[in-house]
């Protein structure tokens, strides 16, 4: 998420409850496209009033978020903006220091690598954008999501 944290939640509640709809509904999970779509239907709203009432939002989302999720086409990430647009990626940063992260995911990406691989990728590009010192205090990382031990995640930072 790069943007402002309401309008973020807004439209991770829209995406929450487009799920929970469609597994209620059709008793399946709702592929991250579909969910991507609907939250980008959400943002592409703004303005749109129904004959003489008035619009719906007073001014359009004000942020920027990544989707990701796993349904039967395997992972997926999708990168949506405040227009309503969204575009799939295998690798994406946005937000502050964006340029430099994207770039380092441009050149050491790819999809054969190893999950030991993408968590140092991981490590370096967080090192790279962040203002504050790399170190086992600073980062959180879940697995899925998986929580690294202080152990583990030490031993990562010193394989950088």
């Amino acid at each position: 998420m790069s943007g402002l944290t309401a309008d973020a939640r807004t439209m991770i509640d829209h995406a929450r409850v487009t799920a929970q709809n469609h597994a209620f509904t059709y008793d399946e999970r709702i592929k991250v496209e579909s969910v991507t779509q609907a939250v980008c239907d959400l943002a592409l709203r703004f303005g749109e009033s129904v004959h003489d009432e008035e619009a719906m939002m007073s001014r359009p989302f004000g942020v920027a978020l990544l989707i990701a999720g796993i349904d039967e086409l395997g992972p997926q990430l999708y990168h949506t903006d405040p227009s309503g647009t969204f575009v799939r990626y295998d690798a994406k940063a946005i937000g502050s220091g964006s340029e430099a992260a994207q770039s380092e995911l441009q050149d050491k990406w790819h999809k054969q690598m190893t999950l030991r691989e993408a968590h140092t990728l991981t490590l370096r590009v967080l090192k790279q954008v962040m203002e504050e010192k790399l170190d086992h205090h600073n980062v959180t990382s879940t697995k899925g999501f998986e929580i690294l031990d202080e152990t583990r995640l030490k031993e990562y930072i010193e394989a950088m």
